[in-house]
């Protein structure tokens, strides 16, 4: 039996159209079009590249998109106040700041990404919107995990009462995976470079989520058959070649469903930002 594949394009279209016809309806009722600002600091090729697909993204969807560059030399007392501005500014509900930052101020990260306004924050960082999270309290979710976790419930996939394992400990996936699927009444497993007898630990797992970012990390006897596994690590073991965390050919051939890599979660951040920004809109209207 082979698993069945999650291709990440068919749920980022859902989650697109999701977010096109809440922003329809907030322009209609309220006569608000969500907005997008997006800070890049800098010439970084590969981030380029993402602010520019957000940008499409955003006008295919009737989002108003600013994207905001600024030069390499750029201080951190430039940034804030570029920030200072935005978050004064009505017609943007969301703001984003493309990492990494230039070395001169990757050093204040933390400073300058808490200064985005919680209801601002589309990336769901910020620590009030953790602890909103964490305290099942309304507030933006980070795209990836959040992405992940309507995946899993538009694939008709049971989380309830199931066992979940996620493999990687980071403040942008695997922690927030944790408290979606606990807030879905699964019981949850987090494991890390710490973890005893690892292999023992996933093979519990119903649902098995890798964050790890180790490519073919995932080998199919730590799976237990029938599980769905999602692949959140994205690595380049060549220049025209990305692989995930799991050794997708092997598993695929022991797990009921997987996510490829690329064409798997990769997809959902970018829609999932835009459900973020519509929804930022909506609560930004009821405060």
């Amino acid at each position: 039996m082979t698993a069945r594949i999650l291709e990440g394009k068919v749920f980022a279209q859902q989650f697109r159209e999701d977010a096109k016809k809440k922003a329809e309806a907030l322009k209609e009722k309220y006569g608000v079009q969500p907005g997008l600002a997006v800070i890049i600091v800098g010439e970084n090729p590969a981030s380029q590249v993402y602010v520019r697909n957000k940008h499409k993204s955003c006008e295919a969807l009737g989002i108003y998109s600013e994207v905001i560059e600024m030069p390499e030399s750029t201080t951190k007392e430039e940034l804030l106040a570029r920030i200072d501005a935005l978050n004064a500014n009505d017609k943007i509900h969301g703001i984003l700041v493309q990492l990494p930052l230039p070395k001169q101020i990757a050093s204040h990260e933390s400073e300058i990404l808490e200064r985005i306004r919680p209801e601002k924050d589309v990336d769901g960082f910020h620590p009030v919107n953790v602890g909103r999270l964490v305290t099942g309290q309304p507030g933006l979710v980070p795209c990836t995990p959040f992405g992940c976790l309507r995946m899993l419930e538009l694939a008709g996939i049971p989380i309830d009462g199931k066992r979940a394992v996620i493999i990687g400990r980071s403040n942008i996936v695997g922690k927030p995976m944790l408290h979606l699927l606990l807030s879905r009444n699964a019981t949850v497993t987090i494991c890390h470079s710490h973890t005893q007898d690892l292999p023992s630990v996933t093979r519990e797992a119903d649902i098995l989520v890798a964050a790890v970012g180790r490519p073919h990390f995932v080998t199919a006897d730590m799976v237990k058959p029938g599980a769905t596994v999602i692949d959140v690590g994205i690595n380049r073991i060549a220049p025209k070649k990305l692989v995930g965390d799991v050794d997708f050919e092997a598993v695929k051939e022991v797990a009921g469903a997987i996510t490829p890599v690329p064409g798997g979660v990769g997809l959902l951040t970018v829609a999932m930002l835009m459900e973020n920004v519509v929804r930022a809109a909506e609560m930004q209207l009821q405060a």
